[in-house]
This record gives C-alpha cells, structure tokens and sequence, in this order.
C-alpha cells in the first residue's frame, strides 16, 4: 500500500497541505530542541543588545539624550533610553540571524539536509523548521531585552492594541529575517561565513533611526538611513510603544517584511532544489 505524502504525486491538495503542516512542526520540534541543547547561541543573541542597552545608555546616554530635538539636558540620559529602546530591540531581531544561518550551513555540511532530501519530507517544511525556530528565539530575545530595558528605566505609554501591534511587527520582521538568514546559510560555502554573513544585518539600525535622529547624519546618507528597511521598523516600534508619530512607517515596515521573506524563501527553496539535483 502506497503512502500519499507531500511529495507524493497522488496527493491532494488538502492532504498535500497537511503533511505539509505535520513536517514544518516536526522540523520546528527539531529545531527548538536543537535550541534548548545549546542555549550558548541564544545568550550571545541576548548578551548583545543588553550590552549595547547598558552601553549605550548609561556611558552615552547623558550626551547623546541632550542633543535629541525638543529634550531638556537635564532629562537627557531618560530621554535617550526611551528614544534607543526601539533600536536595540531591532538590533536584537537582526542578531538572530547568525543562529538562523549557522544551523541551516551546518545541517548542510553535515549531511543532514541531504539525508532530509531523500526521505518523505517537504522540502519548504525542512526550511520552515528553522525559520519558525529561529522566529520563536528571536521574539524570546526582543521580550527579555526588552525586560532588562524596563528594569532600567523604560517605562512605554502604550495601551493593549499597541502592545498587540508591536508584538505583530517584532513577529513580522522576525519572520522576514529568519527566511533571509536561512538564505545566507544555505548559499554559505562554510559555516564560519554563515555565522558571519548576517552580521551585516546587525549594522542596518545603526545605519537607520534606532540610535540618532536621520537628521543628524551627513546628506549623503540620510536618504538610506530613512528608506533601508530597519528605519520603518524602528519608527513603528517608536510610534507604538512611545506614542511618537507614525506616518508611513507601519505600511514601509510591513512592505519591507514582506518583501525580505519573498526573497528568502524564494532564495532558499532555489538552492535547495538546485543542491537536490546534484
């Protein structure tokens, strides 16, 4: 008797879908026991950002809070802290994607993903694994930094749709990273440029709003500051959190995460088909 499996060309599309759905959950079991076995990764995601927070805040803070628009230098160090928490919590997000992209390079130079390819298993829910691992981890780490943000001083204005809606695009952003990371690691060719290749993630709030005003910086980088796609993702948080403005910035952080986790997953899928052949 003849199993129907996802890939199995006599399946349904309803029958097609659920296998799809049982593989990713069985591949996100793998991968949230891979993350429980070596919690090193997820201390160093979180260690950052807290580092950066701490840093940032009580070293440069003073400084840095004083020269904010309309702040008073007295208030400089709580104005700053406010002001970066949404930039750390983007830098958080990005930072997640060395795990992402390790993971996937090493399963791939392990062997592992070319034993996956030769068994019943959908190869999007392969892929999916990690990516839904490594969104989990990632809204695990923005919670805590954002816990150590409110022990330090934080103290948001948002009510519970706002809530609601931060946690929306900390889920969005997150996922889009996750496909992109998962991208640069199959297409790696070691895993020491896997874990290194998404750093440059990292950099994009530093480039953006998440820690001086777009203003501030030189004319021939504020148009990139303000339209690369952490900015709007910033200035939404910032919005929802802190009551600032939000203009078109939901709708660019939005647009921006849809595009990213097209690119990742079509990127994704054409190498892992690509390496399936060989």
């Amino acid at each position: 008797m003849t199993t129907l499996t996802a890939e199995h060309p006599a399946a349904t599309p309803s029958s097609r879908q659920s296998h799809v759905l049982a593989d990713a959950v069985t591949m996100l079991r793998r991968n949230l026991l891979h993350i429980v076995r070596y919690p090193g990764l997820t201390i160093f995601v979180i260690g950052g950002p807290v580092v950066f927070l701490l840093l940032f805040v009580f070293v440069l803070g003073g400084t840095l809070g004083a020269g904010l628009p309309g702040v008073d230098p007295a208030a400089g160090r709580e104005a700053y802290l406010a002001y970066v928490m949404p930039g750390i919590l983007a830098v958080t997000i990005a930072g997640t994607g060395g795990g992402a992209a390790t993971t996937v390079s090493m399963d791939m130079t392990e062997g592992i993903t070319a034993r996956f390819r030769t068994m019943a298993i959908s190869r999007a829910a392969v892929l999916a694994g990690h990516v839904l691992g490594n969104t989990l981890q990632a809204i695990l780490a923005v919670v805590i930094v954002l816990g150590v943000g409110l022990l330090v001083g934080f103290r948001p204005s948002a009510g519970p749709g706002e809530w609601l809606a931060a946690f929306g695009i900390v889920a969005l952003i997150s996922f889009a990273v996750s496909w992109i990371s998962v991208a640069l690691g199959m297409n790696a060719k070691s895993v020491e440029t896997a874990s290194n290749l998404p750093t440059l993630l990292v950099l994009l709030p530093f480039l953006g709003s998440g820690f001086v005003p777009t203003g501030s910086m030189p004319q021939w980088m504020q148009w990139f500051a303000e339209y690369q796609p952490f900015t709007p993702v910033v200035e939404t948080l910032r919005g929802l959190l802190l009551g600032t403005p939000l203009g078109w910035s939901p709708a660019l952080a939005i647009g921006w995460s849809v595009v990213i986790t097209v690119v990742g997953y079509a990127w994704s899928l054409a190498i892992y088909e690509r390496k399936s052949i060989r």
